[in-house]
């Protein structure tokens, strides 16, 4: 299964868990200053996508001299760096995309980020993100997924919409049998894995999946 990483430009949690997250498979964009985090990482990027005001002409150059492709974009334009990578990945039809740094720093930014998730022209593809212990994805209608993880690990449902309907999830402490989950309600959230796997499925929707996982504490 093909997929796209992507770096933020967020701070880096928990590195160790991160490098465990990665495959020798991977292909690495980063968006403007998620640059820095890929190189420390030890990784080098397929692309660098942004206006690169958070990166060095120092490393600008010495990337392009690597063969590295530039996305150089304006630094007035009417979409983060972030989604421009985004719009970029998508176009090369992986089945998935991880975001990585995405979160931490401004709550705007890292709200905006998250969000970014529920654009209709992403629906193509897979859509995940991950920061230290933790693990999200958006989960659309007639969707289903399978989390896997460890009994006590930490599983919430956030709704992204003013109802999601038919939510069915197996494997965890408080199941749900087509149900309905309200925009702003905390029904769902931390529920906890009664073994080694969850099966959640969505009838209309969209709905946040978020793992917590807890050896990684």
């Amino acid at each position: 299964m093909s997929r796209i990483v992507i770096f933020a430009n967020g701070i880096l949690n928990r590195p160790e868990l991160t490098r465990i997250r990665l495959r020798s498979t991977d292909r690495i964009f980063c968006a403007n200053g998620g640059t820095r985090h890929a190189l420390d990482l030890g990784l080098t990027p397929e692309a660098i996508i942004g206006d690169l005001d958070s990166v060095s002409p120092e490393v600008v150059a010495e990337m392009q001299i690597g063969r590295v492709k530039i996305h150089h974009h304006p630094a007035r334009k009417d979409q983060t760096d972030l989604e421009l990578a985004l719009q970029l990945a998508i176009t090369q039809e992986p089945d998935e995309i991880l975001l990585l740094t995405a979160l931490g720093g401004r709550l705007d930014q890292m709200l905006a980020n998250i969000l970014l998730l529920t654009r209709p022209e992403f629906a193509s593809v897979r859509l995940a993100l991950a920061d230290g212990p933790y693990w999200a994805t958006l989960l659309r209608s007639n969707q289903s997924i399978t989390i896997r993880g460890r009994s006590g690990d930490t599983l919430s449902l956030i709704p992204l919409t003013p109802t999601v309907n038919q939510v069915s999830l197996t494997g965890v402490e408080w199941p749900l049998a087509d149900a309905v989950l309200s925009l702003g309600s905390t029904l769902t959230i931390s529920n906890t894995l009664a073994a080694e796997q969850a099966d959640l499925r969505v009838g209309e929707g969209l709905v946040l999946v978020v793992h917590f996982e807890q050896d990684s504490r």
